[in-house]
């Protein structure tokens, strides 16, 4: 079987066994940049420990949900924001997020992928990867 987006595929498993009330979910195919989304959602308390299951091909992650995840996904196409655009955030955020403070932006950046209110923080743009509430 062929993946076109891994990312929007372990998004999609997320949110589908958070709707079966699973207790974990197991995505596949792994890669660096998956684990680094769910490092971050990790650290806002979306998703809880996960850890990588080598199988001798791509490899799956294995994920405890929390059961606070209502909705994620990708932003596609990918568009790169400059400090300044995430400074004046507004239409990103009412595009993507339910409100002001619920939810997180995941985006790409120089420093690592980060929330959007990290990039905010040390002040630096990238690319939206994601968006989860």
């Amino acid at each position: 079987m062929v993946v076109i987006d891994p990312l929007a595929n372990a998004l999609t498993t997320i949110v589908n066994c958070e709707m079966r009330k699973r207790k974990e979910a197991v995505i596949w195919p792994a890669s660096k940049l998956i684990a680094m989304v769910l490092r971050t959602m990790q650290k806002y308390g979306y998703v809880g420990e996960f850890e990588y299951i080598d199988d001798g091909r791509w490899g799956k992650i294995k994920v405890q949900l929390l059961g606070r995840v209502n909705k994620a996904g990708v932003i596609k196409p990918r568009f790169s924001i400059t400090y300044n655009e995430l400074r004046s955030m507004p239409y990103w955020l009412r595009r993507y997020l339910p409100s002001r403070d619920i939810g997180i932006l995941v985006i790409s950046t120089p420093k690592g992928v980060l929330s959007h209110r990290e990039a905010l923080d040390m002040r630096i743009g990238g690319v939206l990867l994601a968006y989860v509430y």
